[in-house]
């Protein structure tokens, strides 16, 4: 050990921290984690230079504590992607290697007994033509972006997989990323079927100890294949030939804290350097992947037919305004006819809990979250009002308690209320229900998805938990209990994100057969976005989205930068907006145009007041000039600012 550099630069994940210097007694190098004295505590952090001469003044520097690991956790290709996200996504080194970092301190066992039922299925189908040409053209390049697009069940899994099988042919690895591991065990499923042990998963649900002996079990050279949620996209792989991001328009590749990373960005970046494939994939691509299709961004292959021999099916559009409750008479029509025959069905609705909000009929008084901006969500089975962004609860009021009225009520619902209507309507049914209430037990998501799968739950209601990820022969029927919900909310995105959800959630009817129906009910049936939907017309939402955001300058016409400034207070916080403002206007950067300050759409959250400015610019350049530029010192101390490239939402 002794052949080990004496001196070793230490970054700790935390803000504005490029490192410091310590005294290395031979117990660590390049890589390693270790603890080190940090002002009056005890920090963990990452070697990320070392040095034969002590760098600093000697007597400043102190000996580093001891090491968490007896080999390097990180190699020198990973430090260096760790230093491109940092400067990419304005965080400091150290930010960007905690993200990376497994969480867990010393090694755990095995992780084979925390993976999933991966049961054996059936053989694959024969490939269709289209699937066999997109897999020829996707693997006659040696590297480069390829989008597969297709419709729901047309087996885009099924050319990712091959695609895997024969870059792992050739002795190079691949990364597969998805929205959400714990929705697509049929995808880990064939794999692990196909790669057995070579296959790794990393995702959340994994216990510390766990994870990180995955991440172990990659750098040993264990396993050639990582399938995982967004931060799988940092998997140690040697002699990387492959990446997949199937679904790649979802939201959650997205990180929604520092650092605020877009997997899809980090995918381009690494796909690059390591000069490997990477292939897009979704039957609703982003509006950017889209766009950048059109104009020869990248490669496009498209699929058309259901290999299992399914028809897409048919979609009816239902105005509620003449309909009373929660489900139209058609609705619940089919939902019988299609018990009768055997068959399972689907009910989608984008809010949990009993109702939207409370309401007093005699001052119009709503209730809402007292840390919040948003209105309070009444879930019956609790009897409690729950705030849906930082998890405040109370107790359901008897009155109002501004006038005292005993006339109050509630308005809207959510998947809750529509489940007691569906067990009040059908006793003698199994209905399920799946959301994040539902599933807060540990292992109750997998029970649930598999009593649907084995048949034994005739209807299964739910949020965008059953948009999602699911291919069950048994299911005729789908009802989108509200399709217009979100089209109101002010972001740019609205729009995209109810298209996607409506053309998702409707493919998961008729994936084997040609009976399938989809029910859409609405209060705005003369909605563009869902009659296009209702259409399947992606050509026709693509060409009338693009049209919008060219006219409104966003992207992809544009590049985006969000700066949210927070505090507890709100006179901080206003001023420390409006002086980050001044700061921009008096640079006066070309190309950049600032819109704000302004209140946030969801302008307190958990007790914080919330301010943003946009950033609006041709390219990159402006933005990162401007962004590099702030004085975050000149602020108010207690304000708080977040920055974010390339915003995916703007609530």
């Amino acid at each position: 050990m002794s052949s080990l550099p004496p001196y070793l630069k230490v970054a700790f994940p935390i803000p504005g921290n490029e490192g410091y210097w310590y005294a290395n007694d031979g117990i660590a190098d390049l890589g390693f984690r270790v603890e080190a004295p940090l002002g009056r505590s005890v920090r963990t952090g990452c070697v990320v230079q070392t040095a034969q001469d002590c760098p600093i003044d000697p007597k400043l520097i102190k000996p580093i504590k001891r090491s968490l690991d007896s080999s390097p956790i990180f190699g020198s290709r990973t430090l260096e992607l760790a230093a491109w996200v940092a400067n990419m996504y304005f965080c400091s080194l150290g930010e960007a290697l905690g993200l990376i970092l497994p969480s867990g301190r010393r090694e755990g066992a095995p992780l084979a007994a925390e993976l999933e039922d991966f049961r054996i299925g059936d053989q694959p189908l024969p490939l269709t033509r289209e699937q066999a040409a997109a897999l020829e053209g996707i693997m006659g390049a040696e590297s480069g972006t390829s989008y597969l697009y297709g419709a729901t069940g047309t087996g885009k899994t099924e050319v990712f997989l091959q695609a895997a099988e024969r870059t792992l042919a050739a002795g190079r690895s691949v990364i597969y990323l998805v929205p959400e591991i714990a929705l697509t065990g049929q995808v880990v499923r064939s794999a692990r079927k196909r790669f057995g042990e070579t296959c790794a998963v990393l995702h959340s649900r994994l216990s510390p100890s766990k994870r990180l002996a995955e991440w172990r079990r990659i750098l040993a050279g264990q396993a050639s294949m990582v399938i995982g949620a967004r931060s799988a996209i940092f998997a140690p792989l040697p002699n990387l030939g492959l990446i997949v991001i199937d679904e790649e328009h979802e939201g959650s590749y997205k990180s929604g804290s520092s650092p605020r990373y877009h997997a899809r960005q980090v995918a381009m970046r690494r796909s690059g350097v390591e000069k490997a494939r990477l292939i897009l994939g979704s039957a609703t691509p982003s509006v950017e992947a889209w766009h950048s299709c059109q104009t020869g961004g990248m490669d496009r292959y498209i699929l058309t037919q259901r290999p299992a021999g399914g028809s897409f099916p048919k979609v009816e559009i239902i105005d509620m305004r003449a309909e009373e409750g929660t489900l139209s008479k058609t609705l619940v029509q089919a939902l019988r006819a299609t018990k009768e025959e055997g068959r399972q069905s689907i009910l989608f609705l984008n809010r949990r809990g009993f109702s939207h909000f409370f309401v007093c009929q005699t001052c119009g008084a709503e209730l809402t979250c007292r840390n919040c901006s948003v209105s309070l969500t009444y879930h019956k089975e609790s009897d409690k009002l729950v705030c849906h962004y930082c998890g405040y609860k109370a107790q359901a009021p008897k009155a109002c308690p501004e006038c005292k009225s005993l006339d109050v009520g509630w308005r809207g619902f959510g998947t809750e209320r529509v489940e007691e209507e569906l067990k009040e309507r059908f006793p003698d049914w199994n209905i399920a229900r799946l959301d994040a209430d539902a599933v807060s037990r540990v292992g109750s998501l997998e029970e649930t998805l598999e009593s649907f799968r084995t048949g034994h739950v005739d209807l299964l209601v739910g949020t965008q938990m059953v948009a999602k990820g699911l291919n069950f022969p048994g299911v005729k029927t789908i009802g989108v209990v509200l399709a217009d919900a979100g089209l109101n909310l002010p972001d740019f995105r609205a729009s995209e994100r109810v298209f996607s959800l409506i053309v998702q959630v409707a493919g998961r009817a008729g994936r084997y057969d040609s009976s399938g129906a989809v029910y859409l009910q609405t209060y705005r049936p003369e909605s563009q976005v869902i009659r296009k939907a209702a259409a399947m017309d992606t050509e026709g939402f693509y060409a009338q989205e693009l049209a919008m955001r060219q006219a409104q300058g966003f992207p992809p016409f544009s590049r985006l930068a969000r700066i949210v400034v927070r505090a507890k207070e709100k006179t901080p916080c206003v001023s420390g907006a409006g002086l980050l403002t001044h700061q921009l206007d008096a640079r006066r950067i070309p190309g950049l145009e600032i819109l704000g300050p302004s209140e946030c759409p969801l302008s307190l959250v958990a007790g914080t007041y919330r301010w943003q400015i946009l950033l609006k610019a041709d390219s990159l350049s402006p933005l990162r000039q401007a962004l590099a530029g702030l004085e975050l010192s000149a602020l108010p101390s207690s304000a708080r600012v977040e920055l974010d490239v390339d915003p995916v939402q703007l609530l």
